[in-house]
């Protein structure tokens, strides 16, 4: 029996002795290539989710503040919206003429001024108000920085520096006032000299205060921001 025209039985067809057999190879998948694109995908979704959990107090905290809450509350002080992150290549330097990195300010409430060294008398009331401000909070003094930041090169009177550093001293900053003004602003029709500037624990300019400020509510604004971001802010840097 001869098997050269032989055929698979129930083909129906009989092979080609003279056409050559031809395979496709298909390409199989990688394992490993498989392995990293999950592993990269999990990597990724971990991470959302570690900044998601790390922005959700401060988020809920402004939530409750400025969205959840009792009818008829208003603010004294206005909502900057967007917030403004501080700048980090603002420049500033102490009174000792040394660099101070601006994002340093981070991870503390600041009330902040802006004056020149000369300190005339409305920059004096702020800086007062600031100290009684402050001092005012109790248990919750520690968790609220003053920040004077000047705005030329003026020399500063010795007793003015004595008269805002008692308690807690002030941190003092020099910075030009046109790198200020990228990243502060006064309300139309006012100077920056007339406003406390208010900064969140992450760095950013969050509210600002009207001039020539009403103590009592003012000190309200601030012990409501307290009482919000008490969850997640600690006392200190």
């Amino acid at each position: 029996m001869s098997g050269s025209n032989s055929s698979a039985p129930g083909s129906g067809a009989k092979l080609d002795a003279a056409s050559p057999l031809s395979f496709t190879v298909h390409s199989m998948p990688s394992p490993e290539l498989d392995d990293s694109a999950r592993r990269t995908a999990s990597g990724r979704l971990k991470m959302l989710l570690i900044l998601l959990v790390c922005a959700a107090p401060v988020v809920a905290s402004y939530l409750t503040y400025f969205v959840i809450r009792p009818q008829g509350r208003t603010n004294y002080s206005e909502l900057i919206e967007p917030l403004r992150p501080i700048p980090a290549a603002l420049p500033l330097v102490d009174l000792q003429g040394r660099a101070v990195e601006a994002p340093s300010l981070r991870g503390q409430w600041l009330l902040v001024v802006v004056a020149g060294g000369a300190c005339d008398a409305g920059c004096e009331k702020l800086l007062w108000l600031q100290r009684q401000l402050r001092e005012s909070l109790g248990r919750d003094k520690d968790r609220l920085d003053k920040v004077w930041l000047v705005d030329d090169a003026a020399t500063i009177r010795p007793e003015t520096l004595r008269a805002v550093s008692e308690g807690v001293a002030v941190t003092v900053l020099r910075s030009g006032r046109e790198a200020l003004l990228d990243w502060l602003e006064p309300a139309p029709g006012h100077q920056l000299e007339q406003h406390f500037y208010i900064v969140d624990p992450l760095g950013s300019w969050m509210m600002r205060v009207p001039a020539d400020p009403e103590p009592e509510r003012l000190k309200r604004d601030i012990e409501r921001l307290m009482r919000a971001s008490a969850s997640w802010d600690q006392p200190g840097r």
